[in-house]
Order: structure tokens, then sequence, then C-alpha cells
């Protein structure tokens, strides 16, 4: 297939260029920057520019762009770009491939289990109805944004994508350091559920919905098993063969990181894995012991 990608440059669009072009795959990459080359377009969605006919012709589009919610504290400004990123640059995506004379047959957008908000041990099916908070406010604009491509007879398939585990970046990248010297624990009570999913899951996942044509709208891209944050920590430690002593309480992460810690650290969402495992999904990595133990190469 003819592939384009956004946001190849981050930590799931990289291992997915790589799967792709593995694969025989033609991968072009729509980035921000000034890279030149026949596998390279530029957009600039802040002010909305983009090249529609450099558009044309391709099979299936991902859509990966945003700015990393992890990577500072959350500030209005810092909120406003997170926003602005996801949303703006869904919509003139979306805008842009409906007015193609040659569209693609699917477009695949991301979307995050940070919309159904703080939600203790309700189990949540893409059905569920959105939280109230900022993230699921973002992510529920987010997912609209692809509308524009779906009312063109796009098939659009929103993957609400849980904690990518991968020693390569992300969550667990930054768990790891107190954890293999010892010193990791629970945050806050440690009963928040945490659904997470391996990365090499995420891309098989992304390509699932790209050749699965019976995959429209919502898709929960969780591994089957979400845990406690005290089942995952235990489970961590175990496979690092350390101690877990060390907890964090609530009030010292709201300290730290401010509103981000109840949206991303504390907020539980027990989210349901049944609709892509019925579109015939897979799963390389079920159980989070035996994922943790394939990332990390047993104990450490």
């Amino acid at each position: 297939m003819k592939i384009l990608v956004t946001g190849s440059s981050g930590l799931i669009g990289r291992a997915l260029v790589s799967f792709l072009t593995a694969g025989g795959h033609d991968v072009a990459r729509i980035t921000r920057g000034n890279q030149s080359g026949a596998e390279s377009l530029v957009w600039d969605p802040d002010s909305g520019r983009i090249d529609p006919a450099a558009l044309e012709g391709f099979d299936a589009v991902v859509h990966l762009a945003g700015e990393n919610i992890a990577g500072a504290r959350w500030t209005s400004e810092q909120k406003m770009r997170i926003s602005d990123s996801r949303i703006k640059g869904t919509r003139l995506l979306a805008e842009t491939l409906a007015r193609l004379a040659n569209p693609p047959r699917v477009m695949v957008s991301a979307s995050a289990i940070g919309y159904y908000g703080n939600r203790g041990e309700e189990l949540l099916k893409e059905e569920s109805p959105p939280g109230a908070d900022y993230l699921a406010e973002v992510c529920r604009n987010w997912e609209a944004a692809t509308q524009p491509a779906s009312q063109k007879g796009i098939r659009v398939a929103v993957l609400r994508i849980g904690i990518v585990l991968t020693p390569a970046g992300g969550a667990l990248a930054r768990m790891l350091p107190p954890f293999k010297v010892g010193v990791g624990g629970i945050l806050g009570n440690g009963l928040q559920y945490m659904s997470w999913i391996t990365l090499d899951d995420t891309v098989g996942a992304i390509y699932h919905a790209m050749v699965s044509d019976s995959l429209h709208g919502a898709v929960n891209t969780v591994a089957p098993g979400p845990v406690t944050n005290r089942e995952f920590t235990k489970t961590l430690g175990r496979v690092l063969g350390r101690p877990t002593l060390f907890p964090a309480p609530a009030f010292a992460l709201r300290l730290a990181f401010g509103e981000m810690a109840d949206a991303l650290l504390l907020a539980s969402s027990r989210v349901s894995s049944s609709r892509l495992e019925s579109s015939g999904y897979k799963f390389q990595h079920r159980d989070l012991e035996g994922a943790l133990q394939h990332l990390l190469g047993g104990k450490n």
C-alpha cells in the first residue's frame, strides 16, 4: 500500500514507519519541518498550510501527530498547545482529504483512553460516555475533528490508545530508573486501573485497523488485561527483581505535576479490548507479566 503517516517522529510513529517499510509498503511522512525528498511532505496545522495535491493517491493515512501530553506541566499555554495540536491538525487533514479527487480508502486517527476520564472500576467500552475533565474534552473534540473525512465516505477508525509500554520511551521508560534502584512504589492509593498495551501491539493494531474493512469509529486500543496501579507496581518490581516499598502519595504527585497528576497518574480507566479482539486482532502480549518479561528481557 501507499501510506501517509503524520507524527512519524514520535514513539509510535517511528515504530510504525519501520514496521510498514519492512513490510514493503510505500510510506510517506508529513512533517512540520523542512525535510526534503519524495518521502517527506510539509504542513503547518497552526496556519492551515498543506498541499492538497501532495495528498492525492494514498491508500491509507495514519494520523498520529500531537503535542506530548506529558512533556511539560499543564499551564494554560501548554494545555492550549496540547488541544490545538490535535484538533487543528486533525481537522485540517480530514477536511483536505475530503476534498481530494482520489482520497484514501481509510484514515486511522489516534485518540486516547483519556476520553473516558476517571471512572473507577467501571468497565469502559466504546459506547461508554466521555468523561468531564480537560483530557476527556480534548479527546472528544479530537475525535470529532475527523468527521469531514467520514462524511466524504472515507472509512475512519479512531484508536483510543492506552498506556503504551516500551523501554524506548513513554511511561515505562520514566518508571524504570527508580524501580531499578529499588525506590519504585504505588501511585496514590494504587487502586486506579491502568489500561496498557505494548508498542508492538499498538503498531499491530494500527495496521489491523488499516486493513480491516469492518473497523470504523472508535476502537479501544488496549491489551485484554487492565490492572490496578498496585498490581502493575508489584509486577514490574517482580520482573526487575526489585522491592517496591516507596509509594508516592497523591498530594505529592499533585504538588509535583499539578493537574496532570490527576489526569495521567491517579485517574482510573478500566478499558475493554473486546471490539478490537472481536474484529480478529490477535494480541502478541495479553498479560502484563509476560509483556514486561518480553520488554525487559527478564529480571535485571
